[in-house]
């Protein structure tokens, strides 16, 4: 037949259930754009198929009458059309993926281009599956020991496959004793083996002629039962016998442990998903993968305490300010009043949520136990782990570096996790050839780099950090070659980055090559039409070509008609295929710069992904590429966990994914939506001048928050569960009351009717009787790919914890998650196309309930704000050693729209139906109160920067903004600011931070809160009442021009209008205290208590905006010395006008009251 080369192009445009027939009654879906794909034969000739062209045929000839409807396409024997066995055809599909680029969109056919050259995978890796077939014993290619039907004989529990001459070696010299596992062989009869072909744990064979979604949905018991007895007459597996012999069960997953195998516990209610509990593990010390660390007593209870002290202070200092007025300013007296009382519910909104910090733990050592050691239920001790997608995201190479992205790239794939469950896709929202090339050559340098950082256990695993970190390199390294592979590693990375860097010059030189050469052709052919007459220049667009000498589909150097950056195809390239299920270990190859023996040289599937543009269209910025990732790797991968990571961001902690999995995999662990790391960064100049670390927020509000329902997702280093992201409730959903004792005093359950109303639904996922899935109703939440929502089902599965205790609830059983991951076809890559294509989400909840959500540019706060408003739980995982590293801007005009950026979000979210005024009762009080500070604290701005001109406002007018100095307003806010300090000090002690940590925390609060916030409250009142639509800038992550210093970027000045409202406030400060410090000095009754508290509160605003104006002069000794000089001439000047201007009370007529010009 010729279904080899029909590829069904319509396989996304029916949800499940939908009937076939009558289709003229249910209106018409629109729909996916036509898979046409093509092979070039050995011959040379180029064979296209498309499966809209023969249904055109047929529909257009007489055969079209429906007779002939269910045809077959006989092709006759030539040469090249042979038949092929089967693992050899799954290996050339495989590898006609992996050397194709798949192009498509909408209005357009999806294609695959079969590319000479992008990288060659195949020298340093082995093809998925075609590991096994010939003997393990290391030298030997013979074939494995098959029996008469053909089937594999493997003689050890072990699973090690070896040929009959290793067997029979074995047997006899070898002392009967497995080369793989080193234990004796059950039987070393080689006439026994072949005749009974049993004796071991009957096993499900690969279903390679079933669907893609079908072959990972049925599960076997070990049961002990002949090979032979379930195969039919015809040597195929009889599925029917093996079900009635071996009392087998159908499900999600890879393993459903049969009923008679679990112990009934609470009913039958168990963690099996109702099956009950092993009775091996009910008798097994059961022991947790994390631990809950509490704050000492000794300094959580002073800390409680004090937060209770400051409130009631605070609130009879309100009290007395209210009574005692300033009748002889009482405008200043009325702002200042104003000002505190906002100040104040600022900070009870900061502190509450402060009440309950925790700190947590992982056990490495008992995660690796349960799911990676051989047990009874997983003999073969293969890693039992679910499977992790990291998303990187990056969309200007210019402002983000392709060479940093690389870095990040080759830190994720050389990660100290099972790297068959590891999947990478980098999201180029650009869709820029630079930076497909520079993931060409990170691909092409990790066959290096990878096995190199796994033979000598390399920490950090980011090439540029580890070169370039000056900690000794040669610590607790014992191998004899290390410094030799070193030297050769650096010599690798060298060279690769000096390809990177020369990419754009190369792919300039080779476009402008290409279009010379296009544009004598265009020429000449116009001159043999023409013949005699003139001939006028040709114009054609200026293309940007790949190196096989086609134009790349993406955005072009010179932009043009569908190659722009916001129209373009979606494009899509395997990079790196999946690896196989087996370790494949190196050799010492001369063509190898380095020597992998025993060292396993697979690596990760890495995944090129640029979603579909088109005019129109809304294409949601990073939100929206997020989106189009999870459902390509939903396809493709499947992992039921996502880890997001920036394209700055890279792994510094090689175990940080298996820290983050303790907690998914943990009793209770499915109820977690998704774990945060803590954001981490290098390139800070050391005094941090613009608390570019944020220390005091991701260690001291993160893990207060951690208390409560979790900490709020930051974009960044997120470790999520895929079902969460698809809005699913989580399970054994519980209504809880929005009140201040929803802990101790839940709230009864509503109606289903109110519960279930169109604005506060969510989809559940089947945790009662009554709430099952129903997914007839998923196409209209997810899209018309059938693949896609088959995928759903298998995650929530997948995710789920070990079912190895009787109270986790809702587990799944051990072993489950052993089998092979299918291969990569071209239909599964082609349904993929059309998912990230521009039109997919329309009429879908993608963007409102599903995925990351819309409407803000603050889409991570408002993603995780919907997870705890279902329910979900977040959890906050600080590891020993940093689990990711990244670039944070040090540069003063990056760093202030970097918060203007936070801020304008916030508000944005303030004036949504996101604001925590709206949660659901499922959210806790104190988790609302954390929300509803986020999208309230750019507000403060306005505030503060009047209280910014208070004092300079009281020095011009003489006045202050309390009638006098008296004893009770300076105990008052001597009590406050004593607090203050006692509360400062208790954060450093239970969260680790330092003390200048917390200072310069404090002073961009107030430089940010005098600039970026105040823009961004004015921002995001102008989208409300007007609709002006907010713009949205990448924060660069380029350094300064000066090589030579590395924070050149620290002193280089970039005006911009953020930088008006702090510099009016500190002229104003300086020029008014020497206003009144001249006013004072020339009265004839001096108020020297008023003049004290004025300046004493000038400086405390010059002492929170000093590393402002720091900023301001540049580099030390850059800044000419006149400048100086005229600001204080002008100061003193604008002062003696003022005093001349308005003289104080009984002084003189002349200038300055006694004072005399010479």
């Amino acid at each position: 037949m010729a279904s080899n080369g029909i590829l069904r192009s319509n396989r996304s445009t029916r949800g499940p259930g939908e009937p076939l027939q009558g289709r003229t009654e249910l209106p018409p879906i629109p729909r996916g754009p036509t898979v046409q794909f093509g092979r070039r034969t050995e011959s040379g000739r180029f064979i296209s198929f498309s499966r809209d062209d023969l249904d055109s045929e047929l529909a257009s000839s007489e055969l079209g009458s429906g007779r002939f409807d269910n045809y077959h396409v006989h092709i006759p024997m030539t040469p090249d059309n042979q038949p092929m066995d089967p693992s050899i055809s799954t290996k050339v599909e495989e590898q006609y993926v992996n050397s194709s680029i798949f192009t498509g969109g909408f209005n357009s056919v999806t294609r695959a281009h079969v590319m000479d050259k992008v990288i060659d995978s195949e020298s340093g890796q082995g093809g998925g599956g075609g590991n096994g077939l010939t003997c393990a014993i290391e030298g030997c290619d013979c074939m494995v020991m098959r029996d008469k039907h053909g089937n594999v004989i493997v003689p050890c529990e072990c699973d090690f496959m070896i040929c009959v001459d290793c067997f029979t070696d074995a047997a006899k010299t070898g002392g009967g004793v497995c080369p793989g596992c080193k234990e004796p062989y059950k039987t070393t009869d080689l006439s026994e083996l072949l005749g009974a072909a049993g004796g071991r744990a009957l096993t499900l064979p690969h279903l390679s002629g079933a669907p893609k979604m079908e072959r990972g949905l049925s599960v076997v018991k070990p049961q002990k039962l002949a090979h032979s007895q379930t195969m039919t007459q015809t040597g195929e597996f009889d599925h029917t016998r093996w079900l009635f012999e071996t009392k087998g069960t159908y499900g999600y997953g890879s393993a459903i442990w049969s009923e008679e195998n679990y112990d009934d516990v609470d009913g039958g209610n168990g963690g099996g998903g109702g099956h009950g509990q092993p009775k091996e593990f009910i008798s097994k010390p059961w022991r947790p993968l994390t631990r809950k660390l509490k704050i000492p007593a000794a300094v959580l209870s002073p800390y409680r305490l004090l937060i209770v002290i400051r409130m009631a202070v605070l609130a009879l200092f309100l009290t007395w300010r209210i009574k005692h007025k300033n009748e002889d300013a009482i405008w200043l007296w009325g702002m200042s009043v104003v000002c505190e009382l906002w100040f104040a519910f600022s900070w009870l909104l900061d502190q509450l949520p402060k009440l309950c910090p925790v700190n947590r733990a992982t056990d490495l050592a008992v995660l690796k136990e349960k799911f990676e050691m051989a047990t009874p239920y997983n003999p073969t001790g293969k890693s039992d782990l679910p499977g992790i997608d990291v998303f990187v995201s990056t969309a200007d190479p210019e402002k983000e570096p392709v060479l940093v992205t690389a870095n990040t790239i080759l830190s994720i794939l050389a990660a100290d996790y099972p790297l068959e469950k590891l999947a990478c896709y980098v999201s180029d929202d650009g869709g820029a050839l630079l930076t497909f090339e520079a993931m060409a050559e990170a691909a092409s340098f990790a066959y290096t780099w990878v096995p190199f950082c796994r033979k000598h256990g390399i920490e950090p695993r980011n090439p540029e950090s580890y070169f370039s970190s000056k900690k000794d390199p040669y610590k607790n390294k014992v191998r004899s070659d290390f410094v030799k592979d070193r030297r050769r590693a650096k010599r690798e990375y060298d060279e690769f980055k000096v390809r990177i860097n020369g990419l754009p010059d190369s792919i300039r030189r080779r476009s402008d090559a290409f279009h010379a050469r296009e544009e004598i052709k265009a020429m000449n052919l116009q001159r043999e039409k023409a013949g005699d007459d003139p001939v006028e220049p040709v114009k054609i667009p200026k293309a940007t070509w790949m190196a096989d000498g086609t134009h790349w589909p993406g955005t072009w150097i010179n932009p043009s008609a569908e190659h722009s950056r916001g129209d373009h195809a979606g494009i899509i390239q395997v990079m790196l295929k999946p690896p196989s299920d087996e370790p494949l270990y190196g050799n010492n190859d001369e063509k190898s710069p380095l020597d992998f023996t025993d060292v396993d040289i697979r690596l990760p599937m890495l995944v090129y992904v640029s979603r579909e543009k088109r005019p129109g269209y809304d294409h949601n910025k990073k939100a929206g590429a997020m989106n189009a990732l999870v459902r390509a790797s939903a396809i493709m991968s499947n992992g039921p966990f996502i880890l997001n990571l920036d394209c700055d961001h890279y792994i510094y902690n090689s175990q940080a994914l298996r820290e983050g999995m303790c907690f998914m995999m943990d009793r209770g662990g499915d109820r977690i939506c998704y774990v945060q790391f803590p954001q981490r960064f290098e390139g800070i100049d050391p005094s941090d001048r613009y608390a570019n670390n944020n220390t005091v927020f991701f260690d001291v509000n993160m893990r207060a928050l951690d208390g409560l329902q979790g900490p709020v997702y930051v974009g960044t280093g997120c470790l999520f569960r895929r079902i969460a992201l698809y809005g699913f409730d989580p399970p054994r959903a519980k209504e809880h009351s929005a009140g201040c004792c929803s802990c101790c005093l839940p709230r009864k359950r509503k109606p289903r009717a109110a519960a279930n109303s169109e604005e506060t639904r969510a989809l559940r996922m089947g945790d009662y009787d009554d709430d099952e899935m129903n997914m007839s109703t998923f196409p209209k939440k997810f899209g018309n790919s059938s693949f896609l929502i088959d995928s759903i089902p298998i995650a929530e599965f997948q995710g789920r914890p070990l079912a190895d205790h009787p109270s986790v609830k809702n587990g799944r059983p051990p072993g489950a998650l052993t089998v092979p991951r299918d291969l990569l076809d071209a239909s599964t890559v082609a349904e993929a196309i059309s998912v990230i294509s521009c039109w997919y989400e329309e009429k879908t909840e993608w963007g409102q309930r599903v995925g990351w959500i819309y409407g803000s540019v603050t889409e991570d706060v408002v993603t995780g704000y919907r997870m705890h408003n279902r329910g979900w739980k977040s959890v906050y995982c600080v590891t020993k050693r940093d689990a990711f590293r990244g670039t944070a801007p040090i540069n003063l005009t990056d760093r202030l729209h970097q918060v203007l950026r936070w801020a304008t979000g916030s508000v944005e979210i303030f004036f949504s139906r996101n604001n925590a005024f709206l949660a659901s009762p499922r959210m806790k009080f104190l988790q609302r109160v954390a929300y509803l500070n986020v999208g309230i604290y750019p507000f403060t701005s306005v505030f503060l920067i009047v209280y910014c001109f208070l004092p300079a406002l009281s020095l011009f007018s003489g006045q202050f903004i309390v009638q006098t100095l008296s004893v009770t307003f300076l105990t008052y806010l001597l009590i406050i600011t004593l607090t203050l300090c006692l509360l400062a000090i208790l954060e450093i002690r239970w969260s680790g931070i330092e003390l200048e940590e917390w200072w310069r925390n404090e002073q961009f609060w107030v430089i940010g809160g005098t600039s970026a916030h105040l823009a961004a409250v004015m921002q995001g009142l102008l989208k409300v009442i007007a609709g002006i639509e907010i713009s949205f800038t990448l924060t660069s992550k380029s350094a300064g021009d000066d090589d030579d210093d590395e924070f050149a970027d620290l002193y280089v000045v970039k005006w911009t209008s953020l930088m008006i409202p702090p510099v009016t406030i500190i002229m104003l400060n300086l020029i008014a205290i020497a206003v009144g410090v001249s006013r004072t000095i020339y009265s004839v009754l001096p108020q020297w208590s008023k003049l004290l508290g004025g300046v004493f509160f000038s400086f405390w605003v010059l002492a929170h905006l000093y590393p402002f104006a720091k900023g301001l002069m540049g580099r030390r000794g850059r800044t000419p010395t006149i400048i100086y000089v005229w600001s204080g001439l002008v100061a003193i000047t604008i002062s003696l006008l003022v005093v001349a201007i308005n003289p104080p009370a009984g002084a003189n007529s002349q200038i300055g009251g006694s004072f005399s010009f010479p």
